[in-house]
């Protein structure tokens, strides 16, 4: 079997395992075109880049229909490219970069859906916004009219133990369903990668980000 039949292969055993009403995203961080194709031909219809200037090389080259997901951490000095590339934004972590992602999708009469990113961890190499600061940012993003807020973001402990995730999670998912509250159109929880999907759905994720264990190592 070649790299891109088995990249088929896995993406239907995990659409398999994954709950219907669950989006699997594939973070498409480091792959080639051909590999992100066999993905889409096995059924996968939402990708994800976490750097811009990546993205940039790639998406000229991909001749099918997919929506793109932001999922690591946006610089503001590349805001601008970020809006022209993605369809959401899953790591708006500040209200200085909501208001650099509204002046250009002004610019560019773009609406643009974003997840709020969570620092849920409290961690201090990690990006993302502290529990206390979300309903604050979920309020200057619901006043900017061309970002949709639609959903959170988090990232676990970078860890092969899931469990370790599952305090993460737990959080974000009890400040989801306070947002929600507030906001209808609040309705996605972006949570758990190759080695915590299964307990980030445990805990409520309804969209997984999955990259390793779709793909393969990374070369």
């Amino acid at each position: 079997m070649d790299a891109l039949d088995r990249i088929k292969e896995n993406t239907e055993r995990l659409l398999k395992e994954i709950p219907a009403e669950v989006t699997l995203l594939a973070a498409a961080k480091t792959r080639t075109p051909e590999e992100v194709r066999a993905a889409w031909e096995a059924g996968i219809r939402c990708f994800g880049h976490n750097y811009v200037q990546e993205a940039q090389v790639m998406l000229p080259q991909i001749d099918f229909r997919a929506e793109w997901h932001m999922i690591g951490h946006l610089q503001r000095n590349k805001a601008d490219l970020a809006v022209s590339l993605f369809d959401l934004m899953e790591t708006v972590d500040s209200p200085r970069l909501a208001r650099a992602l509204e002046k250009y999708c002004a610019q560019q009469e773009k609406v643009l859906p974003v997840f709020i990113e969570v620092n849920s961890g409290r961690e201090e190499n990690k990006d993302g916004a502290l529990p206390e600061a979300v309903d604050e940012l979920a309020a200057v993003i619901g006043a900017l009219p061309h970002l949709k807020l639609q959903g959170l973001m988090t990232m676990g402990p970078l860890t092969g133990d899931e469990e370790l995730s599952r305090p993460y999670f737990k959080t974000t998912c009890e400040i989801f369903e306070r947002i929600k509250k507030e906001n209808s159109e609040v309705r996605w929880l972006s949570m758990g990668m190759s080695h915590s999907y299964l307990t980030a759905i445990e805990e409520g994720a309804n969209l997984v980000r999955i990259g390793t264990a779709l793909f393969g190592p990374r070369k």
